[in-house]
C-alpha cells in the first residue's frame, strides 16, 4: 500500500525511477534531484591538521554497537539453507543434508543473531572491560522483513534497550536509527506524510525508548525526524543523525528528496554554534554517506558540511554493512587533503559469511581544549566455526588499528597513507581484508574485488569516481564498482 500510495503521487517518468532505485537502470539523472544546503555567512577558519595530545593526557573508551539484527526465533538445526533472505528459524522446509542445519550459537549462512549469543556478548563485555559510554548505530531487527508487523519492530527495539539497561546499568548510550526499525523496511516518510503512512508509530516509540539515556530536550526532534543532539562532557558534543532519507531504497524520497526534516541543514546550525563556542562533535548514522545506497545530493551535501566543519568534527561513526571498514574524506577543491574519516563498524550479527564482533575507541579525553580525535581502536569478534566445533563461545581480541598497520595515529592523514600503501602493498591489503570480515574464512580479495574495496574506502562520497581514476581503467568497470558498493543490509 505504501508503495502506491508514492507511485500515485510521482512526478519522475519510469526511466528516472528505475535509474534512481536500480543500477544499470534506466536514467537516474534528474535537475529536480539536485538541490545544495545553505551555509551561513560566517568566514570558514583556516584547516588544522590534527596533532597528538601530551603524552599522559586522559582518554575515554567507547563501545561501539551496531546492527545487532537479533533473531528472536533462531532454532539450532533448522535450515541454514532455507533459500528464503532469512533462514536458520523454525517452519522453513526439511534439511536435504544434515550439514544444512543450523549451528547453535549462530550461522556464516543467511542466519541472524541468536538471543542467547547476543546476551553472551553483552555479559562478556559488562564482565571484562571498561568503558565510558556506548554508541549504538542501528539495525536491530532479524533480516525477516516479509513477516514484520510495526508492533514487531516496536517490541525487538524495546527488548534491546531492555538488555542493555540489564548488563549496563547507568551506562550512558547513545543511539541512531537503523533501515530495518521500520515496518515495511526502508520505509521512512517525511513528517509532511500523516495518517496511516505517517511514521510517527516509530518515532514516538524510539523517543519513549531512548528517553532512558537522552536528555527531554532531544525527544522532540526524535518525534520529528529521529535525530538529536547532546553533550556529554563540556566542549564535545554528540550528534545523531537519521541516515534513512539518504536511503535510495526509501520509496518516500521519490517524492522530494531535498533535506527530508530539514535534518541536513540542522546539522549546519548545531555544528556552526559548536564552532562558535569551540566544541568538537562526533557523528554517529547507520548507513554510512559514501554507500552508493545513499542518494547522490544527499551524500554530497554531507561531504560538502564535513569540508565546512573539518575542525569541529572529530569523529563519524557508521553501521550497515556488516564489515569493519572506513570511509575517508578529502577537501573538496582539490581531493588531494584528507579531512576527515568515517568508522564503519562491525557487525554483531553474521550476516552473511562473517564473523560476529564489537569494536572499542580509545578517544582523546576529557580536559581543556581536548581534540577529542579517535586515538586507536580495537575490534573484538567470535569465530563462528571454533565456536561451533567446540560448543562454547569465545569472544577474542581480534586486532588494533595502530599496531596491526603500524599507524603512527588514527587522523585522516594516517588512513589516506594506508590507503595508498593497500594499493601497492597486497599483503596489507590482505590483512585488511581479513579484518575486513571479521577474519571469516572466505577467500583472498583479489581482482574487481581488491580493486572495488580501495575504491570504497577511498571516498566518503556515494556515486564518486573522482579519487579512482587510478583503480579503474574504463567506465564499465567503475559500474562494476557501483554495484558492488550498493547494497542493502
Amino acid at each position: 500500500p505504501e508503495v502506491l500510495t508514492v507511485l500515485k503521487e510521482l512526478v519522475i517518468t519510469p526511466e528516472e525511477l528505475c535509474g534512481r532505485m536500480f543500477d544499470d537502470c534506466g536514467t537516474p539523472y534528474n535537475p529536480l534531484n539536485d538541490w545544495n544546503v545553505t551555509f551561513p555567512a560566517t568566514p570558514q577558519p583556516p584547516p588544522v591538521q590534527p596533532t597528538p595530545p601530551k603524552q599522559g593526557s586522559p582518554t575515554l573508551r567507547v563501545l561501539h554497537l551496531t546492527d545487532l539484527h537479533f533473531d528472536r526465533d533462531y532454532k539450532p538445526g533448522s535450515n541454514a539453507k532455507c533459500g528464503e533472505p532469512l533462514c536458520c528459524r523454525e517452519g522453513l522446509g526439511a534439511l536435504a543434508d544434515p550439514a544444512d542445519g543450523a549451528w547453535t550459537f549462530g550461522d556464516y549462512r543467511n542466519c541472524d543473531t541468536p538471543l542467547w549469543t547476543l546476551e553472551n556478548m553483552l555479559a562478556t563485555i559488562a564482565q571484562n572491560h571498561t568503558f565510558d559510554y556506548i554508541i549504538w548505530t542501528g539495525d536491530v531487527p532479524a533480516h525477516n522483513v516479509w513477516n514484520q508487523s510495526r508492533q514487531d519492530q516496536i517490541d525487538t527495539i524495546n527488548h534491546a534497550v531492555s538488555l542493555i539497561l540489564k548488563y549496563f546499568p547507568g551506562k550512558p548510550v547513545y543511539p541512531s536509527l537503523g533501515n530495518h526499525e521500520s515496518s515495511p523496511v526502508n520505509s521512512f516518510p517525511p513528517p509532511y506524510i500523516t495518517g496511516e503512512h505517517s511514521i510517527s508509530w516509530l518515532y514516538d516509540a524510539l523517543a519513549e525508548s531512548w528517553v532512558h539515556w537522552l536528555p527531554q530536550d532531544a525527544v522532540e526532534s526524535i518525534k520529528r525526524g529521529a535525530y538529536y543532539t547532546v553533550t556529554p562532557y563540556p566542549g564535545f558534543r554528540i550528534i545523531s543523525l537519521n541516515m534513512n532519507y539518504c536511503n535510495n531504497q526509501n520509496w518516500w524520497m521519490l517524492l522530494n528528496t531535498t533535506d527530508p526534516t530539514g535534518q541536513l541543514q540542522w546539522l549546519i546550525t548545531t555544528l556552526q554554534n559548536s564552532e562558535n563556542i569551540g566544541e568538537k562533535v562526533h557523528i554517529l548514522g547507520h548507513i554510512p554517506p559514501g554507500q552508493n545506497d545513499c542518494l547522490k545530493a544527499w551524500s554530497w551535501n554531507y561531504y560538502k558540511i564535513v569540508n565546512r566543519y573539518q575542525n569541529t568534527i572529530a569523529g563519524q561513526f557508521f553501521g550497515h554493512t556488516h564489515k569493519d571498514e572506513f570511509e575517508v574524506f578529502y577537501d573538496i577543491e582539490t581531493l588531494q587533503t584528507p579531512v576527515g574519516v568515517a568508522y564503519i563498524g562491525p557487525s554483531v550479527t553474521p550476516f552473511s559469511h562473517y564473523n560476529m564482533g564489537f569494536r572499542f575507541y580509545t578517544v582523546d579525553g576529557v580536559y581543556n581544549k581536548s581534540s577529542y580525535q579517535v586515538l586507536d581502536h580495537e575490534t573484538h569478534y567470535m569465530n563462528l566455526t571454533k565456536a561451533h566445533i567446540e560448543g562454547n563461545i569465545t569472544w577474542e581480541f581480534e586486532y588494533s588499528a595502530k599496531a596491526a598497520f603500524n599507524l603512527p595515529s588514527l587522523y585522516p592523514r594516517d588512513w589516506d597513507n594506508l590507503i595508498n600503501i593497500m594499493k601497492k602493498n597486497d599483503t596489507v591489503f590482505q590483512q585488511f581484508y581479513r579484518f575486513y570480515t571479521k577474519s571469516a574464512d572466505l577467500n583472498p580479495c583479489t581482482g574487481d574485488c581488491r580493486t572495488s574495496l580501495l575504491c570504497e574506502i577511498h571516498t566518503g562520497r556515494s556515486h564518486d569516481p573522482s579519487l579512482c581514476t587510478d583503480l579503474f581503467k574504463t567506465e564499465e568497470d567503475f559500474q562494476k564498482m557501483i554495484s558492488r558498493k550498493t547494497r542493502s543490509c
